[in-house]
C-alpha cells in the first residue's frame, strides 16, 4: 500500500483536488514516470484510495500506479514541491488557496490552474485570485481543452492547453506533463482567454443539454453551439484575450466536447431541464459539481459588466436564477437573435 503520510515524497507535482479531474491526471502522469501527491480535502476519502489503490468514487476499475501517492495531509502535499496543480471546483477555489497558502508551500511554487470557471461573486479570473493569495510574481499556468477525466485516466489521445506569459514555466511544466504519446500538450500565452473559454462553454453545455432534453433536434444544438462561441469570443476579447484562443482546443475544441457527449455533468444537467425537472432535482441526480450553474451569474455580471451581448447567457440565467419557463426562454432568444442581425454592433463571430 503506497501512502505518502508515512515517508517523506518529493514529487514532480502535487495536485490538489481528488475529484475526478484530479485523480485523472494523477494516474496518467504517474503511470508514465512521474511521481505525483494527490490531496484530497476528506481524509476518509483519502484512506479509501489509499487501501483501495483506486478512487471508488469516481473511477473505481482504474487502478493506481506505483507512484501515485495519496495525501491527507495538506502540509506534506505543498511542502516538498514546487509544481501544484489546483484542480478543484472553482467556487472553493479561493479557499482551498488561502488554506495552501498556510501549509508552507515553497518559496518558488508554481500553480497550474486545472480548475474551470470564475471566483464566486466578484467574476474574477482564477489568475487574479492567485496572484491575490501568493502575490503578482507568482508564476502561474492554466491547463484546459476538451478532456473527459475516465478517458484521460485509461490513456485514450487526449489533447490540452498549456497556457502561461513564463516561457521558463511553459518549458519546464510541458517537460513533466507531456509524457504520454498519447497525451498532447500545446502551449499558449493567451491566459484570459483560455479562463474565460472554460467558464463560458460550461454554460453553452447546460443550454445545448437543455435544446436536447426539450428534442429540438441537432439543427438547433449545432446553431446553439455555434451561436455560443460568439457569444464566448465576444466576452473574451472585451477583457483581453486573442482570438485565436477561441477557434482552438481551449476554445471551440472543449465547447464541442462538452456540449455534444453525454460524459458531460453540464450537459446532462441542462437535459434534465429540459425534460421538465428543476434545477434541485437535476443536481441531485448529476451529483457531481456542475461548474456552469456555478458561474452562470458571475459571466452574466461581465456580459453586463463590459456591455457584451450575450443571448444564451441570457437566458440561461433567466431559467436558472428567475425561473423562466425554458418554452418562453426559447422563443425569446429566438427574437434576441432576429434583433440582433438586424442591428449589428460587433465584427468578431457575428455572422
Amino acid at each position: 500500500m503506497k501512502n505518502a503520510s508515512k515517508k517523506t515524497i518529493y514529487p514532480d507535482i502535487t495536485i490538489i483536488g481528488a475529484g475526478s479531474y484530479g485523480t485523472a491526471m494523477a494516474i496518467t502522469l504517474s503511470d508514465n514516470g512521474r511521481t505525483v501527491l494527490l490531496w484530497g480535502h476528506n481524509p476518509i476519502h483519502i484512506h479509501k484510495l489509499n487501501t483501495q489503490r483506486c478512487n471508488p468514487t469516481y473511477l473505481p476499475e482504474i487502478h493506481f500506479p506505483k507512484l501515485l501517492y495519496p495525501e491527507a495531509s495538506l502540509t506534506k502535499a505543498v511542502s516538498n514541491c514546487k509544481n501544484i496543480l489546483i484542480a478543484v471546483p472553482s467556487y472553493v477555489f479561493n479557499e482551498v488557496l488561502t488554506q495552501i497558502k498556510k501549509s508552507k508551500p515553497q518559496r518558488n511554487t508554481r500553480i497550474i490552474i486545472a480548475s474551470k470557471g470564475l471566483e464566486p461573486q466578484t467574476g474574477r479570473l482564477l489568475q487574479d485570485v492567485v496572484y491575490d493569495i501568493f502575490g503578482k510574481n507568482t508564476p502561474i499556468a492554466i491547463i484546459s481543452g476538451p478532456t473527459f477525466a475516465k478517458e484521460i485516466a485509461i490513456g485514450l489521445p487526449t489533447a490540452i492547453i498549456l497556457a502561461s506569459s513564463d516561457s521558463v514555466v511553459t518549458h519546464d511544466l510541458q517537460q513533466i506533463l507531456h509524457c504520454n504519446k498519447n497525451f498532447k500538450i500545446y502551449n499558449s500565452t493567451d491566459t484570459i482567454g483560455v479562463q474565460i473559454a472554460g467558464a463560458v462553454k460550461n454554460i453553452i453545455a447546460i443550454g445545448a443539454g437543455i435544446s436536447d432534453g426539450m428534442r429540438l433536434g441537432a439543427n438547433a444544438r449545432t446553431a446553439l453551439i455555434t451561436r455560443g462561441l460568439a457569444e464566448m469570443s465576444r466576452l473574451g476579447l472585451a477583457i483581453g484575450a486573442q482570438s485565436k484562443t477561441f477557434m482552438g482546443l481551449a476554445g471551440i475544441g472543449d465547447l464541442l466536447l462538452t456540449c455534444s457527449d453525454n460524459q458531460s455533468r453540464n450537459r446532462k444537467f441542462g437535459m434534465l431541464l429540459g425534460q421538465g425537472l428543476d434545477k434541485n432535482k437535476a443536481q441531485k441526480i448529476v451529483k457531481q459539481t456542475i461548474e456552469g450553474l456555478y458561474n452562470i451569474k458571475e459571466v452574466h455580471m461581465l456580459s453586463k459588466q463590459h456591455n457584451i451581448y450575450m443571448p444564451i447567457t441570457t437566458q440561461i440565467y433567466n431559467i436558472l436564477h428567475h425561473k423562466k419557463n425554458i418554452h418562453d426562454a426559447a422563443i425569446s432568444l429566438l427574437r434576441d437573435t432576429q434583433k440582433h442581425n438586424l442591428h449589428k454592433t460587433t465584427k468578431f463571430f457575428d455572422n
